[in-house]
């Protein structure tokens, strides 16, 4: 790749929509929503792999060249003058070919709260109640617990994507990542992004925050049964609200946010938090007289910040 190439990846829900339309104004770098390269790749290795035929005759060095060709002839239109950026929740679990092939590149990794991930999925499917989501089989998607729970299992949307970000950030190639939490580019998008021009080796560039054109993922989104998945709003901003999960699925997915919990981090990785806020800790939202002591056992922790 002439101009180099970078990743995007991470957590669903969790800001790289708004990242890819955020670096997508730079007009030195080519990003946008999830690529069809992953995908590609990973049926090409298994082409390659012990179960073809001619798997015996081929060497790592013809691996490294036909998967150097799948990146060189998917962006040959683009890599001439521009910085790639590819975004795929794949990534996150394949860091060690990345390395292979890109030793100099980094991964931008997109995290967030799990449960503000779940509330998320749920509030745009509850926003398109008269359609039917591609994303479930229908006995899944009969109540908030079924769809959740199905979104948590280790080859769903959210459970492949949790388990592979952990992956990558307790591996051995952790220091290529760059993790970003939800709430910092949200909250502090222009300190976010200075940072990840510096770690990218990137020129600075004066993003509009307030001006964010997105609309890559319409005709996805509406193919999905699910429009205004990947919508972004125009002014980048972070909302606090109450989450409209059970109780139950909020104490079962809150507080693993593993990125920030202390002494966590054992190999140093790179990750972009919060400022601490200025007027102290948040107060949690005061319980509802009329819950019963499990609902509001839950409430005292149901306000943390959760955004759009």
């Amino acid at each position: 790749m002439k101009n180099g190439i970078h990743f995007l990846s991470g957590l669903p829900r969790s800001g790289s929509t708004l990242l890819g339309a955020l670096l997508k104004q730079n007009p030195k770098l080519h990003s946008g929503m999830s690529s069809p390269v992953g995908g590609i790749i990973g049926r090409v290795q298994g082409a390659m792999g012990p179960r073809s035929e001619f798997s015996s005759v081929l060497t790592d060095q013809h691996r490294r060249n036909i998967l150097h060709g799948v990146f060189e002839g998917f962006f040959k239109d683009v890599h001439g003058d521009k910085t790639v950026i590819d975004t795929n929740r794949s990534w996150c679990s394949k860091l060690p070919l990345i390395d292979a092939l890109y030793p100099d590149a980094k991964v931008i990794v997109c995290v967030r709260d799990l449960v503000w991930i779940m509330d998320s999925f749920e509030r745009v499917l509850r926003k398109n109640a008269l359609g039917q989501s591609k994303m479930f089989q229908q006995k899944d998607a009969l109540t908030a617990h079924t769809r959740v729970s199905s979104l948590a299992s280790p080859g769903g949307t959210v459970g492949f994507a949790w388990n592979a970000t952990q992956e990558a950030f307790y591996g051995e190639f952790s220091d290529k990542l760059i993790v970003v939490d939800y709430e910092a580019l949200c909250r502090e998008p222009k300190r976010v992004m200075e940072i990840i021009y510096a770690r990218l080796g990137l020129e600075p560039f004066e993003h509009d925050f307030d001006n964010v054109v997105y609309g890559e993922g319409d005709s996805f989104d509406a193919d999905l049964g699910v429009p205004g998945l990947h919508t972004v709003g125009r002014q980048v901003r972070f909302s606090e609200r109450p989450t409209i999960l059970p109780p139950e699925l909020y104490e079962r997915f809150s507080g693993r946010n593993f990125w920030r919990r202390p002494g966590g981090n054992p190999r140093g990785v790179e990750v972009i938090l919060p400022s601490a806020p200025r007027d102290g800790t948040r107060r949690p939202m005061a319980p509802n007289p009329n819950m019963n002591q499990g609902g509001r056992m839950a409430m005292g922790r149901m306000r943390p910040p959760a955004g759009a």
